[in-house]
């Protein structure tokens, strides 16, 4: 009788009983444990019942209990593919057994799995399309989600779906969400009952101890831009290693935040690999082969290092490893919704992050880990990551939920999607024609969602086949979705690298979307007739689709490349801002740099409004138009830095991405007026132009109305008169309210009602200047009261004479000389408001501000007498003001 695997001495053996006991009893559980537990290994084989559920004896009786346990199809989903291969390389090799016997595996692209295949492990994408294809899942009765805790998107998404299906279409279909942290309550809660929670599940960790070692740079560095890490700053990461395995024992992991960051460090550490100091250095990360991958997870005779994403974070577990560096960095997804630029940035790992890429040091024994920033600088890190539902392109998401046929907010979500990125989503869903009025994937959408690769690529793949054949259509798409992007900007020149160095994976990427294709094809799937292009025009290609046109497919790589980027992202097609203007050339094959005079390597202007630029040095540069595949937008930046593109000819990009020509009239900033012009345009991009010389009205009103605004009020023409009553109205309104206007610089400039009959014949700024601006201001005041009883333009002083008004401040203001006051005794008012005296000397210069005349007579003009009497002896400053009459004249003219 065969005997039991012996398995490898876990802490997630103690947790496996109560796993069992809580799926037999509920259907569902949590489990939490700590990376490096053995939860992704030991508990699939354990739920399938291909190993013991708890310690036993060997021999008869162990085998007795591996007979008993109950037999499950546990299909276990991973959020990465290096992930899924490992876990089921890993769970064969517990079994003695090769992968594709009772243990596989399914990953896009390839698959190893037999009729006797009883634990398989998928990618939680291949997971989501067999549940839109069949939400039952036949054959599969248990589903295992692991690393729910980074919070993938479609870890989230398949969590909802499967929660679904347990309610309504499978009551039998286990669940388990295991979670290499603590903190279970959320997916307890979701994968329980509105009666009680699901049963969590707890391991211990490994309780190998770690030394901490801070090593933060000595020079300042400068901080993540977008995709750019600073290269003294993977100098210091390199250092530090060299450190840390002149310190320690066993292998090196280092994190770093993606493949190119990866591929500099090993540059830097690249003379140890010599035979006196016998080190190996291994990159683990996606974009490597699978031999390499395997390479890099097997132990051998020398030291090695492993330079890996966060991918051996918490998903993957490197054998020997006793050594951890840490860069502290991390790529996280990034959407500019409003600029069409879904990407990726370069981001500060979380402390949790940290602290489980520092439990791997001590997976197998006592380790150290070395952090390449301060302990101080940890403290104020970001306790967790950002959930990548808050911040991802949701469009793929969007359309599972729209195939899956529940509305998004009744799904059991970890966390509900911002409204704005998922309005957004539908808006490129619908435009994509996968998605109807009423929110429902179309047959399109479900033949994009079918494709295995974003929506957008999908739509890309199937009309460019259309246009281009589906060989290099297939090419394309593979390359873009796959990242297999080298050094540089230029996507043609490494495709063509791709085809000479015969990559396997990409060749495989190939074929999978070519029988992808052929599906489509096969069931009927053509264009549907109402979709439309990004930005709202007609479908890309349509017109020639109908003629006949899209069927002819010799042509050239370029073109190739160029349509079914556009067609993937009309919305980053972009054209230069410092060359000629476009000029149509025909014939497809054309290069495009000749479209035109040379041009400098400055900025381009994207369909949807974006400037972007190029690296120095690039071959792009001179390009008239782009077609952009990737492009690097960082926060604070009006520009995005060119990733990836290819030259596309202007007339194609017309073509595919679709023109308007219409009527544009709008105030011209730098001439200050109007420009009215017959406008073609690609978005936001201005092809060509031509001056219209009959414009509609309503149209130059609102140019004009525009240029008020931005302008001001110093578009129109204000004499002294006009002036001076603006401010009297504003006088009023301040100091009595209703039913005098508003006339601040706001209120006049947010309508043009009160420049009528005026303003609807005006065509031009000149036209305005015209404008009588007070009998426009009289429009506004009053009939039940006059402006010149309420806030009169003069008043009269005891001298006799009329003094002007000064309404320009707060308070009215009356200036007169102080000998025209002698005599009175109250303080004039305007509207009930006292006005403030400027006294004046003989000359005329101020000698004291007051709105209390009887205060001043009593108190402060002692002192202005006795120092004026001197100065103007021919003026009268009498002891008694009050006794004394008013006069503007001097002592001798009053005998």
């Amino acid at each position: 009788m065969p005997q039991p695997p012996a398995l490898p001495e876990l802490p997630i053996r103690e947790a496996l009983p109560a796993l069992l006991e809580a799926v037999a009893r509920t259907g569902t559980a949590v489990l939490a444990a700590p990376p490096g537990t053995g939860k992704t290994t030991l508990a699939p084989l354990a739920l399938a019942g291909l190993i013991p559920g708890e310690d036993v004896p060997a021999g008869d009786a162990a085998s007795r209990v591996t007979r008993d346990m109950p037999q499950r199809r546990v299909l276990v989903a991973e959020p990465r593919r290096l992930a899924t291969w490992a876990a089921a390389t890993r769970m064969a090799a517990i079994l003695g057994e090769q992968v594709g016997g009772r243990v596989g595996y399914q990953i896009r692209g390839e698959a190893r799995r037999s009729a006797a295949t009883r634990v398989e492990v998928v990618t939680t994408g291949v997971l989501l399309n067999r549940l839109i294809a069949d939400p039952e899942l036949p054959g599969v009765d248990l589903v295992m989600l692991d690393e729910c805790h980074e919070r993938h998107l479609e870890t989230d998404t398949a969590c909802a779906f499967l929660a679904e299906t347990r309610q309504i279409l499978r009551p039998d279909l286990g669940l388990v969400a295991a979670s290499a942290t603590a903190d279970v309550t959320l997916w307890t809660a979701l994968l329980g009952t509105e009666h009680a929670p699901a049963p969590a599940v707890s391991s211990e960790p490994m309780r190998h101890p770690v030394e901490m070692h801070w090593a933060p740079t000595r020079e300042r560095v400068n901080a993540p831009d977008g995709m750019r890490v600073d290269p003294r700053f993977l100098a210091h990461v390199a250092h530090t290693a060299e450190r840390a395995l002149d310190a320690g024992d066993g292998d090196l992991l280092v994190f770093l935040p993606g493949a190119a960051e990866i591929r500099r460090v090993a540059e830097r550490l690249s003379h140890l690999t010599s035979e006196n100091l016998g080190v190996d250095i291994y990159q683990l990360h996606g974009s490597v082969s699978s031999s390499e991958q395997d390479r890099a997870m097997r132990a051998g005779d020398r030291r090695r290092v492993v330079l890996a994403t966060d991918i051996a974070e918490s998903s993957l577990t490197v054998p020997g490893v006793r050594i951890v560096v840490d860069a502290g960095l991390a790529r996280r997804p990034l959407i500019d919704h409003a600029r069409g630029l879904p990407g990726l940035t370069t981001a500060y790992a979380s402390r949790a992050s940290a602290d489980q890429r520092a439990g791997r040091a001590g997976r197998e024994g006592p380790g150290a880990v070395w952090r390449c920033w301060s302990e101080a600088e940890h403290a104020r890190r970001a306790a967790q990551p950002a959930p990548d539902i808050a911040c991802s392109d949701l469009t793929a998401f969007r359309l599972q939920a729209a195939c899956w046929g529940t509305p998004v907010e009744d799904l059991a979500l970890p966390g509900p999607p911002p409204a704005g990125a998922l309005e957004a989503a539908e808006t490129t869903l619908r435009a994509l024609g996968a998605i109807d009025t009423d929110g429902m994937a179309t047959a399109r959408g479900r033949a994009l969602a079918r494709m295995g690769v974003p929506p957008r690529l999908a739509r890309a793949l199937v009309d460019g086949a259309e246009r281009v054949g589906a060989e290099k259509a297939a090419e394309v798409a593979a390359l873009l979705n796959l990242d297999r992007r080298a050094r540089g900007d230029d996507l043609l020149a490494q495709w063509r690298q791709l085809r000479t160095s015969r990559d396997r994976q990409w060749e495989s990427e190939v074929k999978r979307l070519k029988r992808a294709l052929s599906s489509a094809r096969d069931a009927g799937t053509e264009r549907s007739p109402d979709t439309v292009a990004a930005n709202g025009s007609p479908p890309a290609g349509a017109a020639a689709s109908r003629s006949g046109g899209a069927r002819r497919f010799a042509v050239a790589d370029d073109e190739a490349a160029a349509t079914v980027i556009a067609l993937a992202f009309p919305e980053r097609v972009a054209k230069s801002q410092g060359g000629a203007a476009f000029t149509p050339i025909r014939g497809r094959g054309a290069d495009p740099n000749r479209m035109g005079a040379a041009l400098s390597a400055g900025q381009w202007r994207t369909v949807a409004g974006t400037g972007a630029v190029a690296a120095e040095g690039s071959s792009l540069a001179g390009s008239p138009w782009l077609a952009i595949a990737d492009a690097d937008r960082s926060p604070g930046r009006a520009a995005a830095l060119i990733r990836a593109a290819v030259p596309i000819d202007g007339e194609l990009a017309c073509e595919l991405v679709g023109d308007s020509a219409g009527e544009r009239v709008e105030w011209d900033g730098e001439r200050r007026d109007v420009a009215a012009r017959r406008v073609r345009s690609l978005g936001a991009i201005e092809i060509s132009s031509e001056p219209l010389r009959q414009p509609d009205p309503a149209l130059v009103a609102a140019a004009l109305a525009e240029g008020l605004r931005r302008e001001g009020l110093g578009l129109l023409r204000w004499s002294e008169e006009s002036k001076r009553l603006r401010e009297r109205m504003a006088f009023c309104h301040r100091a009595l309210g209703e039913p005098w206007a508003d006339v601040s610089d706001a209120a006049l400039t947010a309508g043009t009602d009160w420049l009528e009959p005026w303003w609807p014949r005006a065509r031009r700024r000149s036209d305005v200047e015209r404008i009588p601006v007070g009998q426009a201001l009289r429009n506004l005041l009053p009939w039940q009261a006059g402006i010149d009883e309420t806030a009169p333009e003069a008043l009269a002083v005891p001298s006799g004479r009329e003094a002007r008004v000064d309404y320009s401040g707060e308070t009215p203001v009356l200036a007169v000389k102080l000998q025209e006051m002698f005599g009175a005794v109250d303080t004039p008012r305007v509207a009930g408001v006292p006005v403030v005296l400027h006294l004046l000397s003989p000359a005329g210069r101020p000698l004291a501000v007051t709105a209390d005349l009887r205060s001043f007579w009593e108190g402060p003009y002692r002192e202005v007498r006795k120092e004026m009497r001197g100065r103007y002896p021919k003026h009268p400053w009498p002891e008694d003001p009050y006794s004394v009459a008013p006069t503007a004249k001097t002592k001798r003219h009053l005998r």
